[in-house]
C-alpha cells in the first residue's frame, strides 16, 4: 500500500506541472523489452519522472552555461534509459566539449585564428559526434536544429564560413520560434544570429556590385540587431528563473546559490556587434542610439559586466563626438541632419523590429540630462562606482591578471571622468572619485598622477604636495611630480597665510634640485628645475630681514635664472623672471636685455609689458611707460567683462590616456584662469593710475578710478536691483556662475565740490551728500558679501587708491567717503587704518593718527608704509628715538625703500647725527632706479 501511495504521488505531483513544461523535457521513446514480472505501467512511470527530472537540472545547466556539471548528468541519465543508443546524450556531450574547447581558446577567437582538428581533440571530438548524429537522421526536429546550429558554430571557428552559414540558413534561424521555449533556446538563437552576421563580414565577395555589397552590410547589421536583442532577452529570462524557479527545478538543484553566468564568447559577440559595426561604419547617430536603447533595458543578473562596458562606451562616443550644439536628448530619435549624413531614413532599430524585444524601463517620470556632458558624467559616475565596487584588491601572485585587468578598466572610466568634468570645472568632484580608487590603485602611478592634477585644480595645495611627492617616489626617474610639487608649492603655499611658509619654499627648491640632479635625464624639464630654484630664492630673499641673507638669496637666484637661461635660451618665461630678478636688485638697464628676448618670443603676454612699464618708469620715462601699459590693456577690451571669453580657452585640458595635463597656473586664494586674468588687468590699471598721476596729476588720475569703479561693478555686481533701471548708465552685467543680492547700490566716485547754483549753501549741500552716500556705506555693509575674497579685496584696493588721490589733490570729504566704503568691506584692513591715519594727520589730529598706525601695526609689523608713517610722526612730534627705531626697522625689512632711507635720515638729522647725509645719498642712489610701483607686483610663478 505504502509503495502505490508513493508511485501515486509522484505522478500526481509530475502531472500537476505546465503542459509547456512536458514539451520541453526530452523524453526518448522507450523500446520494448522483457521485463519478467514487473509492473510495465509502474514502472515506466517512474523512469519518465527520474528521466524528467535528470533532463530538467540538463535544461538548467544548459541554460546557465555550466558545462561540467553535464558529464556526471549524463552519466545518470545513461543509467537510468533502458536502450543503448542515446542520440540525446550524444548531442550533449558534443554541445559540452564544443563549448569547453571554445573558453578555453577566448583569445584566439577574438582574433579570428581559426581552430584545428589536430590542435583541439575536443573539437575534433565534438566535431565527430555530430556529423554522426546528423548523418544517422535519428534526431527530432527540435534537437536536429540544435545540432545544426552546434555544426555551424564548429565550422565558423574553425574558418569555414561559407559551411557556418549554410548550416544556419539550414536550420532555419529566421522562423525559429521563441515562444514556449527553454531558456537555453534563446542563447541558441543569439548565438545562431551573431554566427551568421560574422560569417557574412567574414566572407570575401570579388567582382561584387556595390548595390551587393550595401545588401550583404544591411543583412549582416539585421543580424547583428536581433542576436542582441535576442541575447538581452535570454538574460532577462535566465534571471526570471533563477529568481523564481519552479517548485521542481527547486527540489532537483537543491539551495545552491545561483552561480555567475559566463557569456562566452558568441554571447559576448551578439551583445556587443551591433553598436561596434555602426560606430565602425562612422555611423555616430546611429551607434549612439543603439547604445542608449541597450542602457534601457531591464537589468538582468547576467548583463551588469555588459552593462559597464556599454555606458563606458557611450560616454566615449558622447565626449568625443557629439558637440554642445549638436546633441539630442536620450529619448529622443537621431536628428534628421545626422541620419542623412550616415545614408539612412530612419533608424536601424526602426527597419529591422525584433519579433519579441527584451523589457525595457518606462520613460515615464525618469531623468533625463540636458545636454552631451552631463550625460556622459552621469554614466561614467554609475560605470565608476561599479568598476570601483568590483576592483580586485588582493595582491597575490593567483589575482595578478584579474588586478590587472580591473586597474586597466578602472583607469580608462577615471580618464573620461577628468575629460568629462573638467569641461565643467568639477575637479573638487573628480578628486573625491580619484580618491576611492585609492584603495587598489597601490603604486599605480596613472591614477596617483591624476589625483595630484585633480586636487591641484581644485586648490588642495596640501594635499596635492603629497601625491605628487608619492608619486616621485614611484618614478624617481620622471621630473614632472617633482616639477608640479614645487609649482604648487610656489603658487599656490607660498602665499597662504601662515608661519611655515618659508617651509614651504625649502620644499619646493627641495623638488626642484631633485630634477636638477637627474641631469640631462631631465631633458627639456631641466630648464624648468633651474627657474624652480631660482623662483624659490629670488622669494626667500624677498621674506629674508637680514642684509645678508638677502644678499645670498638674490646671488643664487640670479644665478640659477642664468643657468636656466643658458639651457633653454627661447624660453620667453625664464627671460622674464631673469629680467625680473636683475630689477628687483636694481640692475635696471641690465634686465632690458632678457625682457627684449621674452617679449620678441610673446609679445602680447601682459606680465612682460608690466615689466616693461615699470623698467621705463624707472629709468624716469613715465610717458613712455603709460604708452606700453595702453598697448597692454588695448589688447583686451573693456577688461573685466572681456576676462570670461579670453579664459574660455584657458580651461585645463585632461589628455585621454596619458598622465600628462596642462594646467593653468593657479594663485592666491582662488586659482581658476579669470581670477588670474582679472588679478593681471587689475595690477596694470593701478599702475596705469599712478602713472597717470605722476604726469598728469591726480585728477586724471581719479577718472581711471572711475572707470575701474564701473569696469567692477558691471562685472561683479552683488547688489544690482532686481528690476533693470533704463536710465544708469552702467551696462547690465553678462551672466555670472556667481549669485547676487540685490539693494539698490550703485558705486560711483563722491563728488563734494562747492555748487555754484541752487538755494542751498555749499556746506549744507556737502553734508546732504555725504550723509546720502554714508547711507549706501551702510547699505554694503549690511549686504552678505558673496563670491570670492578677491572681487571684494580688489573693490577695497579701488577705494583706497581713490582715497590717497582725493587726499593729494586736497579733497578730504570724499577721501574720507572713499576711506569709510573700503573699511565697510573690512573694517579691520591695515590698510584702510593706514589711511585713517593719513587723514587725522591731514586734520592735524595726531594722537588719533598715531593709534591707528599701531593697529595698523598690530596687524602688519613689517608694512612698509606703515612704518614709514609711524616713524615720521614719531620724529615730527618730539620723539625722534622711538621715531629713528622704528626707521630702522623700516630700512630693515624694505632695503631698496628710498622713502624709509629718507625718513631715517631726517631722524637722525634731527637728533645731530653725522649718519643722516650718508642715508639721504642712500635715499637719492635707490630713488634714481625706484618704479611707480614695486617690482614686486609682477608674480612669480612656476
Amino acid at each position: 500500500v505504502s509503495s502505490s501511495v508513493h508511485m501515486l504521488s509522484a505522478l500526481s505531483l509530475s502531472l500537476s506541472l505546465p503542459l509547456s513544461l512536458y514539451r520541453q523535457c526530452a523524453v526518448t521513446p522507450l523500446v520494448s523489452g522483457d521485463y519478467g514480472h514487473r509492473d510495465i505501467a509502474g514502472m515506466s512511470s517512474r523512469i519518465s519522472f527520474s528521466q524528467y527530472r535528470l533532463e530538467a537540472e540538463i535544461e538548467r545547466c544548459r541554460a546557465e552555461c555550466q558545462w561540467e556539471k553535464i558529464p556526471p548528468l549524463l552519466e545518470q541519465l545513461a543509467a537510468a534509459r533502458l536502450h543503448e543508443n542515446d542520440d540525446y546524450g550524444t548531442l550533449l556531450s558534443a554541445e559540452a566539449l564544443l563549448e569547453g574547447c571554445l573558453l578555453e581558446n577566448v583569445t584566439l577567437l577574438k582574433n579570428s585564428t581559426p581552430l584545428s582538428d589536430n590542435a583541439q581533440p575536443k573539437l575534433a571530438k565534438a566535431k565527430a559526434h555530430l556529423n554522426s548524429l546528423l548523418s544517422q537522421g535519428r534526431l527530432e526536429p527540435r534537437y536536429l536544429n540544435e545540432a545544426l546550429l552546434l555544426l555551424a558554430k564548429v565550422h565558423y571557428v574553425q574558418g569555414c564560413y561559407r559551411d557556418a552559414q549554410g548550416m544556419c540558413a539550414r536550420a532555419g534561424i529566421e522562423e525559429f520560434t521563441r515562444d514556449e521555449q527553454p531558456v537555453y533556446h534563446l542563447r541558441l538563437l543569439a548565438e545562431a544570429f551573431v554566427i551568421k552576421g560574422l560569417s557574412l563580414d567574414h566572407q570575401t565577395v570579388s567582382g561584387a556590385s556595390r548595390v551587393r555589397l550595401s545588401e550583404r552590410e544591411e543583412e549582416c547589421l539585421s543580424c547583428y540587431l536581433r542576436a542582441c536583442d535576442t541575447a538581452l532577452l535570454y538574460l532577462q529570462e535566465l534571471d526570471k528563473n533563477v529568481s523564481t524557479p519552479s517548485a521542481k527545478a527547486s527540489k532537483s538543484s537543491g539551495s545552491a546559490p545561483p552561480t555567475e553566468v559566463d557569456p562566452g564568447f558568441f554571447l559576448q559577440a551578439a551583445l556587443q556587434s551591433a553598436y561596434l559595426c555602426l560606430l565602425h561604419k562612422g555611423h555616430l547617430a546611429q551607434g549612439t542610439h543603439q547604445l542608449r536603447r541597450v542602457m534601457r533595458v531591464v537589468e538582468s543578473r547576467g548583463s551588469q559586466s555588459f552593462r559597464k562596458g556599454v555606458s563606458r562606451k557611450l560616454a566615449e562616443v558622447l565626449l568625443s563626438s557629439v558637440s554642445e550644439d549638436s546633441y539630442w536628448g536620450p529619448l529622443s530619435p537621431p536628428p534628421p541632419a545626422w541620419l542623412h549624413m550616415e545614408g539612412a531614413t530612419h533608424p536601424k532599430d526602426a527597419i529591422y523590429p525584433s519579433p519579441k524585444p527584451p523589457h525595457r524601463y518606462s520613460t515615464e517620470g525618469a531623468f533625463c540630462p540636458q545636454d552631451v556632458v552631463e550625460e556622459a558624467v552621469l554614466l561614467l559616475l554609475i560605470t565608476e562606482s561599479m568598476a570601483s565596487g568590483e576592483a580586485v584588491i588582493s595582491r597575490t601572485p593567483e589575482h595578478q591578471e584579474a588586478r590587472e585587468a580591473s586597474i586597466q578598466e578602472a583607469s580608462s572610466v577615471y580618464d573620461l571622468l577628468s575629460i568629462g568634468m573638467a569641461r565643467r570645472g568639477q575637479y573638487a568632484m573628480l578628486s573625491q572619485c580619484l580618491e576611492r580608487a585609492m584603495k587598489f590603485s597601490f603604486n599605480e602611478f596613472h591614477l596617483w598622477y591624476q589625483l595630484g592634477l585633480s586636487l591641484m585644480a581644485s586648490g588642495k595645495a596640501e594635499g596635492a604636495v603629497s601625491v605628487f611627492k608619492e608619486c616621485a617616489r614611484m618614478k624617481p626617474q620622471d621630473p614632472t611630480p617633482p616639477l608640479l610639487a614645487a609649482k604648487v608649492c610656489i603658487n599656490q603655499l607660498h602665499w597662504v597665510i601662515r608661519t611655515d611658509t618659508n617651509i614651504r619654499i625649502d620644499q619646493a627648491e627641495a623638488f626642484a634640485q631633485s630634477v636638477v640632479a637627474l641631469g640631462e635625464g631631465a631633458e627639456e624639464s631641466l630648464a624648468r628645475a633651474h627657474l624652480a630654484v631660482g623662483l624659490c630664492c629670488s622669494l626667500r630673499a624677498s621674506d629674508a630681514t637680514l642684509k645678508g641673507d638677502r644678499d645670498e638669496f638674490n646671488r643664487r637666484a640670479l644665478q640659477a635664472l642664468q643657468k636656466a637661461h643658458d639651457v633653454d635660451p627661447e624660453d620667453p618665461q625664464i627671460a622674464l623672471y631673469l629680467a625680473l630678478q636683475l630689477a628687483l636688485v636694481r640692475q635696471v638697464s641690465a634686465a632690458m636685455e632678457p625682457l627684449q628676448l621674452a617679449l620678441s618670443v610673446r609679445s602680447d603676454d601682459l606680465h612682460s609689458l608690466h615689466l616693461l612699464a615699470l623698467l621705463l618708469s624707472a629709468q624716469k620715462h613715465h610717458r613712455h611707460a603709460l604708452d606700453t601699459l595702453t598697448v597692454a590693456l588695448n589688447q583686451h577690451p573693456d577688461n573685466f567683462k572681456y576676462v570670461s571669453k579670453i579664459c574660455s580657452v584657458l580651461r585645463p585640458v585632461w589628455c585621454l590616456g596619458t598622465s600628462q595635463c596642462c594646467i593653468m597656473n593657479y594663485v592666491m586664494i582662488d586659482y581658476r584662469p579669470e581670477t588670474v586674468m582679472v588679478m593681471v588687468i587689475t595690477s596694470l590699471l593701478f599702475t596705469k593710475v599712478k602713472l597717470e598721476e605722476a604726469l598728469f596729476g591726480p585728477a586724471v588720475a581719479l577718472q581711471t578710478c572711475e572707470d575701474m569703479l564701473q569696469l567692477w561693478q558691471s562685472r561683479y555686481d552683488f547688489a544690482r536691483p532686481s528690476e533693470a533701471d533704463d536710465s544708469s548708465s552702467i551696462p547690465p552685467p553678462e551672466p555670472s556662475p556667481i549669485s547676487r543680492k540685490s539693494s539698490g547700490l550703485h558705486l560711483a566716485l563722491p563728488d563734494f565740490q562747492e555748487m555754484e547754483t541752487g538755494s542751498q549753501s555749499a556746506p549744507s549741500v556737502a553734508a546732504s551728500r555725504l550723509e546720502q552716500a554714508m547711507s549706501e556705506v551702510s547699505a554694503i555693509s549690511s549686504t552678505h558679501r558673496h563670491g570670492p575674497a578677491y572681487i571684494w579685496t580688489t573693490l577695497e584696493r579701488i577705494w583706497l587708491q581713490a582715497g590717497e588721490l582725493f587726499m593729494a589733490d586736497g579733497r578730504v570729504k570724499e577721501a574720507q567717503f572713499c576711506v569709510q566704503e573700503a573699511g565697510a568691506l573690512f573694517p579691520t584692513s591695515h590698510s584702510v587704518l593706514l589711511l585713517k591715519g593719513q587723514l587725522a594727520e591731514l586734520r592735524g589730529n595726531d594722537a588719533e593718527a598715531k593709534s591707528l598706525y599701531d593697529e595698523a601695526l598690530a596687524i602688519n609689523p613689517t608694512g612698509q608704509h606703515i612704518l614709514i608713517h609711524m616713524g615720521k610722526l614719531l620724529v615730527r612730534t618730539g620723539r625722534a628715538g622711538l621715531g629713528e627705531k622704528v626707521l630702522r626697522d623700516a630700512v630693515q625689512a624694505h632695503c631698496v625703500s628710498h622713502e624709509a632711507w629718507s625718513g631715517l635720515g631726517e631722524a637722525l638729522q634731527s637728533r645731530g647725527s653725522a649718519q643722516a647725509p650718508d642715508c639721504f645719498l642712500t635715499a637719492l642712489e635707490l630713488e634714481a632706479s625706484c618704479p611707480i610701483r614695486p617690482f614686486t607686483i609682477i608674480p612669480r610663478e612656476l
